[in-house]
């Protein structure tokens, strides 16, 4: 199955069942900020397009958000977690051994801007997934990851969702 269909498969299930919008998105965000899911599950363009849907469809904009919001720190918080207890150990595992590139540049972009790695982290999507990953492993303060990774979680959520919400209002899509 290709990522387009892929896309027109949960976009379809969203407009049918628009209760389970906010679960569904939930379950896209956790997979996009998740270490190895983000190679497996094609997020990004599912989430924008959801966007769009939700406007032309009449779902309500802030439960989907909230939705991505929780899916979206929860899927951090579980990389920090496996870094904590696997530290350099992960490395061996895949797909980290078969592309160590993406855990060096998160380890270096982590040494750099430390607790500001994760929020920032969050808008860049190689490194999306391994900064919460890699500052498990430096054993990074819990709190201020914490904070980082909620409030880079709640903007990413808006900004994710926005674009395709703006487009569809101004082109009146409903």
């Amino acid at each position: 199955m290709t990522i387009s269909e892929i896309t027109h498969e949960v976009v379809t299930f969203v407009q049918r069942h628009q209760g389970m919008a906010p679960f569904v998105v939930a379950a896209l965000a956790f997979a996009e900020s998740m270490a190895v899911l983000s190679f497996l599950v094609p997020a990004t363009g599912i989430l924008v397009a959801l966007g769009a849907l939700l406007s032309a469809s009449g779902i309500p904009f802030w439960p989907v958000v909230a939705g991505a919001f929780v899916g979206a720190a929860l899927g951090d918080w579980v990389s920090y977690v496996i870094g904590y207890w696997l530290k350099d150990s992960i490395r061996g595992y895949w797909p980290f051994r078969r592309f160590p590139h993406f855990m060096d540049r998160a380890e270096a972009f982590t040494r750099k801007w430390g607790v500001a790695s994760v929020f920032i982290g969050r808008f860049s999507g190689p490194l999306r997934a391994f900064v919460p990953l890699v500052a498990g492993m430096f054993r990074m303060n819990r709190l201020k990851f914490q904070l980082a990774n909620v409030s880079s979680a709640l903007i990413w959520s808006v900004l994710i969702l926005l674009p395709g919400e703006v487009v569809s209002r101004f082109w009146n899509f409903n």
